[in-house]
């Protein structure tokens, strides 16, 4: 693969998205090495300077490794703030429907691990919730710790790094459907629903509820005209 040429705009930028574009299409592979910098200079049509703070950022993102002496690495095919900024731009559809399977999955494990302290966590936010009333933002808020504090319950260290990741969109979604009068907007009595089956360590029931929230929501996106 040849590396596309820059011709304008801000170069730096320009040279960091051709250089993670020619990664994430593979021209190179994790492990790989890549070429010089004069090579990568040479290249892109740009100096080496602009090469070198485009590899810095690269690296800072973790797509790229530096090792003294030995040159610079592919570690990772995907900018973590590039993939985020891609799924904030998704359907609003596809993702409620991430979240169902994240929320899910999330209520399960809650209901079979959750303890004193996420209980005590998990009835605040949905108190704050009720009280919130017509106040929508504060309401979204607390709607936000609720889900927040029901996946800390799955006590799954690798599920809630997952859904911290994707907190932009999950805080995306619940605004959405709160505002969209089209959408149906989980109530509180189905959020309490949940809590009590995660009280009473109903892991199938948990899983249940915690689907139906937003179900409702993805079927009414389905069935909007395109």
């Amino acid at each position: 693969m040849k590396l596309q040429r820059i011709t304008k705009g801000s170069l730096v930028e320009t040279a960091i998205e051709s250089l993670r574009l020619a990664i994430e299409q593979g021209h190179w592979a994790i492990g790989d090495r890549l070429p010089v910098e004069a090579d990568l200079s040479e290249s892109l049509g740009v100096s080496r300077n602009t090469v070198r703070e485009a590899v810095r950022v690269l690296v800072h993102v973790g797509m790229l490794e530096t090792r003294q002496g030995d040159g610079t690495y592919v570690r990772a095919t995907k900018d973590a703030g590039e993939t985020l900024r891609r799924i904030g731009r998704s359907e609003l559809r596809d993702k409620l429907e991430v979240r169902i399977m994240l929320e899910t999955e999330a209520a399960k494990l809650a209901a079979k691990r959750r303890d004193a302290t996420d209980m005590e966590k998990m009835t605040r936010a949905l108190d704050n919730r009720a009280k919130a009333g017509d106040n929508i933002a504060d309401r979204i808020h607390h709607d936000q710790s609720f889900h927040a504090a029901l996946i800390a319950a799955s006590h799954n260290p690798a599920l809630i790094e997952l859904y911290d990741y994707f907190a932009h969109a999950v805080a995306m979604t619940i605004e959405q459907t709160e505002l969209d009068a089209d959408l149906p907007e989980p109530s509180q009595e189905e959020h309490e629903l949940l809590l009590a089956a995660i009280r009473r360590q109903d892991d199938a029931k948990a899983e249940a509820l915690a689907k139906a929230l937003l179900q409702p929501s993805v079927n009414a996106l389905g069935s909007r005209p395109v």
